[in-house]
């Protein structure tokens, strides 16, 4: 088991390290919680200090009831748990978002094409070329400007389950290099060395110029800009992706297109990433995280609010400050909003 500690050092700076490795016997939360006890008291680390605890998604870490973190609140009424911030978007969104199944199918199609593309640095270098290739001709037409930093060559990036943004970082990638990732496929599916890279060819350049591909690329670009600025315009997006609904000969066909790409994709995958942020972020939970951004330094304290940090010392800790010494926190908060912001350092 990894052991990371984020606490305050004594000039007040927020430090995260590497604690160390654990040997368990097993993965119950009783014995991750006695050997997280133990290596703490083995450093003098006294256990009540503890003010939060993160963990993934993981029944035996976030059981209500005999999860790790039910443990130890029990013991460290404090050590008030939040879903790991890193595995926040993964899990709580991508994965749940392939419930849906033509989502699923599109994230595999994609780390499928990714793979075929990116699979040799001769095949990056087809990639980069026919790119620059594209570039060179839009800007003779007009259709890019020109300067620093603009139209810059790169490949596509690959998903990680672990890793934070990465299926946004993907998508985004084949988007912009959409053109030339068929170029490339279009020439191992030509001149492949063997009949297996040329038929994989053939099927993943097919699979990238479907409307069911290219529609639930755009969609999932879209739901994962959005998601990951913490917003979720449901009334904006339904507008969009109703705009932008299949069309077909015959009425009845149409109105079949619009409920499959508008219900059994795009509804389908917002109810499913709903259900699971309310699951994992309580509002116990979103209350906690609401008023401790009022303790961002970030932007001269912009979100600094004394009402609010006033409200998290009272209502989640309590036993951290006297009655007297709440009445004094309020007045140096206001000595604080008033001085500190405008001093140089």
């Amino acid at each position: 088991m990894a052991l990371v500690l984020r606490y305050v050092d004594k000039e007040g700076c927020i430090r995260e390290r590497f604690f160390g490795v654990i040997h368990v016997r097993d993965t119950m939360a009783l014995t991750l919680k006695e050997a997280i006890f133990s290596t703490l008291s083995q450093h003098n680390l006294v256990i009540h200090n503890i003010r939060g605890q993160g963990y993934d998604g993981a029944s035996n870490m976030i059981g209500e009831w005999n999860g790790l973190q039910a443990l130890i609140y029990h013991e460290c009424p404090y050590a008030y748990y939040i879903h790991c911030l890193a595995h926040r978007f993964q899990l709580a969104l991508v994965a749940t978002s392939r419930e849906v199944a033509s989502v699923h199918q599109f994230f595999s199609n994609l780390v499928f094409i990714i793979n075929i593309v990116t699979a040799s640095s001769k095949r990056n270098d087809e990639l980069k070329e026919a790119q620059a290739i594209e570039i060179a001709t839009k800007i003779a037409n007009g259709e890019l400007e020109t300067g620093k930093g603009l139209n810059q060559i790169g490949t596509l990036k690959q998903t990680g389950d672990t890793h934070w943004g990465s299926h946004l970082d993907s998508i985004s990638s084949l988007l912009k290099m959409f053109n030339a990732t068929c170029v490339v496929l279009s020439n191992i599916a030509a001149d492949g060395g063997s009949y297996s890279q040329r038929g994989d060819a053939n099927f993943a350049l097919n699979q990238l110029l479907s409307f069911g591909f290219v529609f639930t690329l755009h969609l999932m670009k879209d739901i994962m800009e959005i998601t990951q600025h913490l917003c979720m315009a449901l009334q904006h997006m339904n507008a969009q992706y109703i705009a932008r609904r299949g069309r077909s000969r015959s009425h009845h066909d149409e109105i079949s297109v619009e409920h499959y790409y508008r219900v059994d994709i795009f509804l389908a995958t917002i109810d499913y990433q709903l259900q699971e942020l309310h699951s994992r972020f309580n509002d116990h939970t979103v209350e906690l995280l609401v008023l401790s951004t009022a303790l961002d330094p970030r932007n001269g304290f912009m979100l600094f609010k004394i009402d609010d940090i006033c409200k998290l010392a009272k209502k989640f800790y309590p036993n951290d400050f006297m009655e007297q010494e709440l009445v004094r926190l309020r007045i140096k908060l206001q000595h604080f909003e008033f001085d500190i912001p405008k001093h140089p350092e």
